[in-house]
């Protein structure tokens, strides 16, 4: 058995230590600053965009702009699916040709996208999926409309939870978190739903939201799945098909605007974070 050392020697011992070194410099900007402070680390996820990554100004106002039509983000959905040429109308069936033709011609004047012979067109920067185009835009959104700092597709570096984080938020000391699908409910999964929450409660944020880019109801899908992995939470309606789960959590999808909808979401869990009168 060994002897148990006495105070003296343990206290020499730290004594004699070596000093930690130097603190890294603090992470830049209020979002990971957030995040390292709830002991989380990030890194930055690889842009998966159909325009330069550093995009800003007007051509960034006018990209989103476009991109608040959710017949054009469908559309840009299917011409990114199609990247190395396309025509308009085999992007969506949702749009009439006269449509799909304004939405390929927008994309031409963006400078996101080239004419080619037989009224085809290619994307002038192909991307692997919407995904990262809808983080963007939404990232834009509540940073230009609501004062928001943002950040998009982190990668969440911590044991045992997996998973991005499609778009952190943060404003007035408090942290958003939205997870983002472009798919229709019909294809989110138990398991994406049960990541989404296992992430939510590393970050445990003020609000965090599951918005699902599409005009189609959650009741069917997304709302049963939620509520399995959320036993004793029933949704409340706050608007057309915007959901609380809990005072922090909650569901939309883009009828008749995702970006509303998202607010409204945000602002239900800001208001329930402040004192209510007797």
């Amino acid at each position: 058995m060994t002897p148990r050392r006495t105070a003296r020697a343990l206290e020499a011992a730290a004594a004699a230590a070596r000093a930690r070194p130097p603190a890294p410099a603090p992470p830049a900007g209020e979002v990971a600053a957030m995040l390292a402070r709830r002991g989380l680390r990030v890194a930055p996820g690889r842009p998966d965009l159909p325009f330069p990554p550093d995009l800003a100004g007007a051509a960034a106002a006018a990209l989103a702009a476009e991109l608040r039509h959710y017949g054009f983000r469908l559309f840009l959905r299917g011409a990114i699916r199609d990247g190395a040429g396309f025509t308009p109308a085999q992007t969506t069936r949702y749009l009439t040709p006269a449509q799909a033709r304004a939405c390929a011609e927008a994309l031409v004047a963006l400078g996101l996208a080239r004419r080619l012979p037989r009224g085809r067109y290619a994307l002038s920067h192909p991307a692997r999926t919407f995904g990262g185009t809808l983080e963007w835009y939404v990232a834009w959104e509540l940073r230009e409309t609501l004062g928001f700092e943002t950040a998009r597709g982190l990668k969440l570096r911590v044991p045992g939870v997996g998973g991005d984080l499609d778009v952190v938020a943060a404003a007035e000391g408090k942290l958003v978190y939205l997870e983002l699908k472009s798919a229709p409910p019909k294809e989110l999964s138990r398991g994406e739903v049960a990541a989404f929450l296992q992430r939510v409660r590393a970050l445990r944020p003020e609000v965090a939201i599951l918005a699902m880019d599409t005009a189609l109801r959650l009741g069917d899908k997304v709302l049963p799945l939620l509520t399995a992995e959320l036993p004793g939470a029933p949704p409340r309606r706050l608007g057309r098909d915007q959901w609380a789960l809990t005072p922090h959590l909650y569901a939309v999808n883009a009828k008749p605007d995702l970006i509303a909808n998202v607010s409204r979401a945000i602002a239900a869990g800001f208001l329930a974070r402040g004192p209510e009168l007797p």
